[in-house]
Parts: structure tokens; sequence; C-alpha cells
């Protein structure tokens, strides 16, 4: 295949948009486009998921080649990795949830605990509003605990808990996560199912199930993707200097960060979910505010 021929292949597989009169680019004999091949299976969860029906490998491979070529998302997901995992792991292991469902939290957000999509859901776990209050999360508009890691964490626990009860089928758990329970459970019902992964579903829930199996396969074998990092590269999890306990109003948090020896940056980037300059606190609610060490 002539040199121009791959190039404008290459572009095309990629989405860009090829110009009438784009100027040609060639490329080195030693360049090659290509993602990890599908695995036979992958144990996820306690389950395993084999890829040996058409549609099953068809799909896994089409979720393998856009982690491989979502280079932004994909890099700055393995640099959160270390920051994000440890804080929620351990809370998964409490709760009595499969260390896997992290990979669920890892294609919501991209691990960006800032994380907020154009249809309002917020943090790493991307509750929408009505959703997050319905587990036990306050949303206002000085405090908003979906993006408190360790509420919002325990308030996914809640959820994913509660429909593996129903549905006895992590994957069917993750699909309910992404299109509610009632749709996949009537979808299971009309189309008589057991587990989602069967089902006929709408493109993005059902793209959803092999995003999640793919993060996991990538974060294990990021190389396979060809993606390197070194240890370096990855950012670090700086456990808070102290957690203060309140439970009255906070006039000014830049005074109260001063007084607790940070600054309000700092103050508010280690506690995202104080969405305000204060903290009103009518109800007299206890609050946790980690204080950061000053290099966070």
């Amino acid at each position: 295949m002539n040199k121009p021929l791959v190039f404008l292949l290459a572009a095309l597989c990629l989405g860009a948009a090829v110009p009438a009169k784009a100027q040609i680019v060639y490329i080195p004999e030693d360049v090659h486009f290509q993602a990890p091949r599908v695995p036979e299976f992958i144990e996820f969860a306690g389950e395993t998921i084999r890829f040996d029906r058409p549609d099953l490998y068809e799909r896994m491979d089409r979720e393998l080649i856009t982690f491989t070529y979502s280079h932004t998302n994909s890099t700055l997901m393995l640099k959160r990795s270390e920051r994000i995992f440890s804080q929620i792991v351990p809370i998964l292991r409490q709760q009595g949830v499969p260390e896997d469902l992290k990979y669920l939290m890892a294609i919501e957000s991209n691990l960006d605990p800032k994380a907020y999509s154009t249809a309002g859901a917020a943090g790493l776990w991307q509750f929408m509003r009505a959703t997050g209050q319905g587990y036990g999360l306050e949303v206002g508009t000085e405090v908003d605990e979906r993006y408190n890691i360790e509420k919002a964490t325990i308030a996914a626990c809640k959820y994913l808990k509660e429909a593996y009860a129903k549905y006895g089928d992590w994957m069917t758990v993750a699909a309910s996560y992404n299109a509610g329970q009632g749709g996949i459970s009537k979808r299971l019902t009309d189309q008589r199912q057991k587990r989602a992964m069967d089902l006929l579903l709408a493109t993005e829930t059902s793209r959803y199930m092999f995003r999640i199996l793919t993060a996991k396969y990538f974060f294990e074998n990021p190389e396979a993707f060809g993606f390197h990092l070194e240890d370096e590269d990855i950012y670090p999890y700086l456990p808070p200097r102290e957690t203060v306990t309140v439970s009255g109003p906070i006039a000014n948090l830049t005074d109260f960060a001063e007084e607790h020896g940070t600054t309000y940056f700092h103050l508010k980037e280690a506690n995202l979910w104080l969405r305000g300059d204060k903290l009103t606190n009518k109800a007299g609610k206890t609050y946790k505010i980690i204080i950061p060490t000053t290099s966070y």
C-alpha cells in the first residue's frame, strides 16, 4: 500500500477531517497503527467475561481501539490513577464492593474529581443532583457532596450493592449505573434475558460495559496500548496534614484556611465539595474538612 494512502486511511480511522487538497504527509516505514488484540477473556469482579461470540469480540475491539487513540484522556487517567485509586479502593473494600468497580468510576469521570457533565452530573462518580440526594448526599450552593470523594464513593457503593442484589451480575449492575435500574429491568423482561450483555441497548449503554472491561485491561497493561509512564510521571496522593471536624458556620473560608496554616486555594482543592467562600451551616451539621499539606 502506498504511503499517501496509509496517511489517508489513518486520518479517517482517527476521525480527522481530510481537506480536498490536503497536503500529503509521508509516514516512515516503521510506524504502525494498531491496538491490543482482544483477549480470550477478562476476569471482572469474580466473573469471567469471554469474547468468543463475534458480537462480543467486535464490541470489545472497538473500545480497545478507542482507548489506544484517545491519547489525552488515557494519559491523564494513568497519571491520576495512584492519587484517586488509593482513596477509592479502601472504601470499596470496606463497603464490600469488588475492587474492579473502580473502573466504572474511571470511565464516568476520567478520574477527574472536578468532572461536571453537560447533563449536570458531578464528581468522580458522576451523580445527578436527584440521584445523589437520594443516596444521602447533600447538594446545594455551599455544599455539594457529589465532589466529596469519601461520601460519594459510599453513596455509589449503596447503589451498586442494591443493584447487585437485584441482578446478581456485575456487568448488568454497570449497565444500570448508566441507563438506570428501571430501564435495564424493563429490557431484561421485554427481551427475556438474564444479563445486560445479551440485551439490545442504546449505543451508549451497550458500549459502557465494554469500556469498563477495557479500562481494567488498560490500567493493568498500559504498555500493550502504547503508553509508558515512569514512576515520576504519576501524580502522587499526599495524605492530609489533618482533618478538622466542624459543626457550626464558617464566616470566611480564607480566614479558616489561614488559621489552619494553609491557603484558600489549597483548602478548596482538597475539599472540592465546599462550593462557596463560606459555610453557613444553619442546620448545625457536622462536616470533616481536610487540611492539606502545603505542597498539595
